[in-house]
């Protein structure tokens, strides 16, 4: 049976700008990460330097994403979350449904108490959701009698599951690896889905995260030329 083709995926990449408390401490930390990198290049094996690098980078990441995942003590807003939330009530006012996704359950943590705080009701799968679970979760999601919003952890949410009841995708922090992010993208645009899908990255100015775009757009490229 020859499928009908799928309803169309709009992806959008917004950049927003860090805070000033946000740019200061970041401009610090880069300062701090580098001589942690350099010094670890320099004294350690090369396996070790790049973990250590790695773990730096972190740093930095989940600076951009909400500065209390670097620091539970900073008072400070963070952008992401406050673009996130006037979406999902303006989506909630026109009847849309919406995944969110993040690879920090620590995040999603902030973001469910944000969204308490805003009456905003939703539905959780990240890693420690039990398995005998997440079927509920998901059909009380599709069959429109639950929240219409889903937060969803990259990695638990990621796959297998069918979510079509949404058209609209948000990625809260990049992932190196694009097929990561397409398969999560895809609970929402595969076979069921009615309406056109729109995936929205949402990203930080000169930081980090521009750096992975870039990085993951060279990835994409690479894969297409050896695919085709």
């Amino acid at each position: 049976k020859i499928l009908k083709e799928l309803p169309p995926k709009i992806e959008t990449d917004i950049y927003l700008e860090l805070t000033e408390k946000q740019k200061a401490l970041y401009k610090k930390t880069i300062e701090q990460v580098r001589t942690t990198i350099d010094d670890a290049y320099r004294t350690k094996t090369q396996g070790q330097a790049q973990i250590i690098a790695l773990t730096a980078i972190l740093k930095l990441r989940q600076l951009c994403i909400a500065p209390q995942l670097f620091s539970p003590e900073i008072e400070d807003t963070s952008p992401k979350i406050q673009f996130l939330l006037e979406s999902l009530q303006e989506l909630r006012e026109e009847g849309h449904s919406a995944l969110v996704f993040s690879q920090f359950t620590s995040f999603l943590d902030l973001l469910e108490r944000d969204m308490k705080h805003k009456g905003i009701k939703f539905l959780r799968l990240d890693g420690s959701t039990q398995v005998a679970k997440r079927k509920g979760l998901v059909e009380q999601f599709q069959d429109g009698t639950g929240p219409s919003v889903f937060l969803l952890s990259l990695k638990a949410g990621g796959q297998g599951l069918n979510l079509t009841r949404a058209s609209y995708v948000f990625h809260l922090d990049p992932w190196w690896n694009p097929a990561v992010e397409n398969q999560a993208s895809d609970r929402a645009h595969r076979i069921g889905q009615k309406n056109k899908v729109s995936i929205t990255r949402i990203l930080m100015r000169h930081t980090i995260e521009e750096k992975m775009m870039a990085l993951k757009k060279k990835k994409l490229e690479l894969y297409r030329a050896v695919m085709e």
